[in-house]
């Protein structure tokens, strides 16, 4: 089976890796340094150039990288952008991963979520929680998942 691809979003789509992160993408989102160093990384990692800028898709294309131009004004409209140039859908990668820094997510106990400073209030609400193996950063499945499955399954559904 062929693996998902990995993504390199510019600067101006923060959020959509954020959420491309969370629905199992791997996706470098390169915020500094100029579009030839974006290309640098793109081919380095083998990863898919996500830009909303032409200039910068067709330069990517021209080098002989894979660039999707994406299109729309919301997430959603982002996500449906990828998806639908990319043949892929939300949670056809795989596991979530870290939003802030891309890393892995591992799941930990209870035991260690409290250890690791998760809000009472939390522990007492959520059986299931994650590290990531990079940052450390601790998740759930807050109230914000609910809101990104509702997403996912409008996407799934078009």
């Amino acid at each position: 089976m062929r693996s998902p691809p990995k993504f390199a979003a510019d600067a101006m789509l923060g959020s959509l890796a954020r959420k491309l992160r969370i629905f199992g993408f791997d996706t470098a989102y390169f915020k500094e340094g100029d579009d030839s160093d974006l290309e640098l990384l793109a081919r380095r990692e083998r990863r898919t150039v996500l830009t909303s800028d032409k200039g910068l898709f067709d330069h990517a294309e021209a080098a002989g990288l894979r660039a999707v131009l994406v299109t729309g004004a919301t997430d959603r409209a982002r996500l449906l952008s990828v998806f639908s140039q990319t043949g892929l859908s939300p949670g056809g990668a795989g596991e979530s991963r870290c939003a802030v820094c891309n890393g892995e997510l591992r799941k930990i106990t209870k035991g260690e979520a409290s250890a690791e400073g998760a809000p009472p209030k939390v522990l007492a609400r959520h059986r299931l929680f994650y590290r990531c193996t990079s940052c450390s950063r601790l998740y759930w499945r807050g109230r914000h998942w609910a809101r990104l499955r509702r997403l996912a399954s409008s996407i799934r559904r078009l």
